[in-house]
């Protein structure tokens, strides 16, 4: 499949700005089932100094300075990506989970790819007896580690309520486990918290989905917007898989890949610092559009 994707995110300030610092991360990712074909970002006003780097993650990390004073900032993101993937069924058969545990716990690589770097807490995810406590019930003694990630995934989609007024992405992971409610951001860092609280590898991932679902099918929560989800490290033969909390599915051809990192806080589309304005305006549009 391929989609095009347009991005677009604008700040209207109260007063004017007089310099804007920002890091933009809104090159999708290529690799495992997805390749980018086209990729740009048209920003107004003009910045006086754009760098690009790849993080940690390889993601690419785009700096922009703009020092004209203005009201309106205005970040227009366009790609082109081909998405082609296999996902396991839901009941495919995987290894123990204790086993999986063990197995990345033995990492002998702290590059980006290796499980080690994602069983530990992270900034926006911390571990927490109740959340692992929870996680717990999935994942019997001996259970396949696919089959317990599925079963958590359906109880957060089954337990929690999509809400996008119940959250901010500041609220604190145990107000969210506590309430129940929230939004894709907050779903899969519970998932996470509980996953890492067994000492599994799990990853979030930010992206998008399809707007217009296939024929007959209901429309997928958190489409029109940046979406969410885990990706789980299940082991040499499996490797990384997504699961989608929100909507309860396994990644597939729906879903497409912007960043991946420990939580929100490493792959956050737009973020940044600005002087002059006390208050703000954020607008976000996204539109994810089947070519063929």
């Amino acid at each position: 499949m391929i989609y095009d994707i347009r991005h677009v995110t604008t700040y209207s300030y109260e007063s004017p700005v007089s310099f804007a610092r920002c890091t933009l991360r809104l090159e999708p990712k290529s690799g495992e089932g997805q390749e980018l074909i086209s990729h740009n970002v048209e920003i107004r006003p003009r910045p006086a100094d754009r760098h690009a780097r790849r993080d940690f993650f390889g993601t690419l990390t785009e700096s922009v300075v703009i020092e004209a004073a203005h009201r309106n900032l205005r970040i227009d993101s366009r790609s082109r990506v081909s998405v082609s993937r296999n996902p396991p069924p839901r009941d495919a058969f995987s290894p123990p989970w204790e086993t999986i545990r063990d197995i990345a716990f033995e990492a002998t690589s702290l590059g980006p790819s290796s499980p080690v770097g994602y069983v530990f807490a992270s900034p926006l995810v911390p571990v927490l007896r109740p959340v692992s406590a929870f996680a717990a019930m999935s994942f019997a003694p001996g259970a396949g580690i696919l089959a317990g990630a599925v079963d958590l995934m359906h109880r957060i989609r089954t337990e929690f309520r999509y809400d996008p007024k119940a959250t901010v992405i500041s609220t604190p992971l145990n107000e969210v486990f506590d309430k129940r409610h929230g939004v894709c951001q907050d779903f899969a860092h519970v998932m996470i918290a509980g996953l890492r609280g067994l000492g599994l590898p799990a990853a979030y991932v930010s992206g998008y989905l399809r707007t217009i679902p296939p024929p007959g099918q209901p429309r997928l929560q958190g489409a029109d917007a940046t979406h969410a989800w885990v990706s789980l490290w299940c082991g040499l033969e499996l490797g990384w898989v997504g699961l989608d909390p929100t909507n309860d599915l396994l990644v597939a051809n729906d879903h497409i890949v912007l960043a991946v990192g420990r939580d929100f806080s490493d792959v956050s589309p737009v973020d940044g610092i600005i002087v002059g304005s006390p208050k703000q305006k954020l607008g976000v549009a996204v539109d994810v559009l089947l070519v063929e």
